[in-house]
């Protein structure tokens, strides 16, 4: 039974691996419902969580989830010990405490951007986690922990993804790399970064510094050399003698 389970795990991390772009160390948002079900159950989950999943692990909770365990008193008090030992991730709720539940979901938004793994018994919690494609849900049952089946969201967003509608989150992060790396990036991401993209200073256009021709303007003739000027005029005043000699008269001949 537990090969089977561990293989049944295999495949839901291979599935959130390949779609979703999940990698090692595994981030864990852990609440009290599931440190008080560890309890219970006398699970180590530091020890036998990064044994379930085959990999590194980060466990984290949220101050909404601890605030929440010290609310609830003393029958909770075993389980806010457990938590405390994790590493405790910025909520937006730092001031004004919500419960862990919606602190949760927050933390994920639309699209679980950073990640998470979420390990709760909250019937409440994990029906809203279901909503949100790319979510791995751990809970325990059975003194032992298990990972959930891929949600029907996660499915129809991968379905989705493979027939063109959508892009996954692995390829936006590719994207966003390539961009990068090219020097290309949107309005929006500038404006969101702050930074102005510098233009390369380019050298001008030689063709553009040659000067215009003015239109309408002659070009002057070419001028005429002293010897050139010689020959014409001598090749003139041999063909008038010779005209001058075809006209003159012969002399008449007249009988003695």
């Amino acid at each position: 039974m537990k090969i089977k389970r561990q293989k049944q795990a295999k495949k839901n991390i291979n599935f959130y691996k390949y779609n979703f772009g999940f990698r090692e160390p595994f981030q864990i948002l852990i609440d009290g419902t599931f440190c008080q079900a560890a309890l219970k159950n006398q699970i180590q989950i530091k020890e036998q969580m990064p044994k379930y999943l085959m990999g590194e692990v980060q466990l984290c909770t949220t101050s909404c989830a601890l605030k929440e365990l010290e609310t609830l008193g003393k029958e909770l008090y075993g389980a806010k010990l457990i938590l405390q030992r994790y590493q405790v991730r910025r909520c937006p709720h730092f001031k004004s405490p919500v419960p862990a539940s919606e602190c949760l979901l927050s933390m994920l938004g639309e699209t679980n951007p950073h990640h998470y793994f979420v390990a709760t018994q909250d019937h409440t919690l994990t029906a809203g986690l279901k909503k949100i494609p790319g979510v791995p849900l751990l809970y325990i049952i059975l003194n032992t922990i298990v990972l959930d089946k891929p949600s029907q969201t996660s499915l129809d967003h991968v379905q989705a993804v493979q027939l063109g509608e959508l892009v996954s989150p692995a390829q936006q992060q590719s994207i966003r790399s390539l961009k990068e790396e090219q020097g290309i990036t949107t309005r929006k991401d500038g404006e969101r970064r702050g930074k102005k993209r510098k233009r390369k200073q380019s050298n001008p256009n030689p063709l553009s510094c040659l000067k215009k021709k003015k239109k309408g303007v002659p070009t002057p003739p070419l001028k005429k050399t002293a010897e050139g000027e010689e020959k014409k005029k001598r090749s003139r005043h041999k063909k008038r003698k010779m005209e001058g000699g075809d006209n003159v008269a012969a002399p008449a001949v007249t009988n003695a």
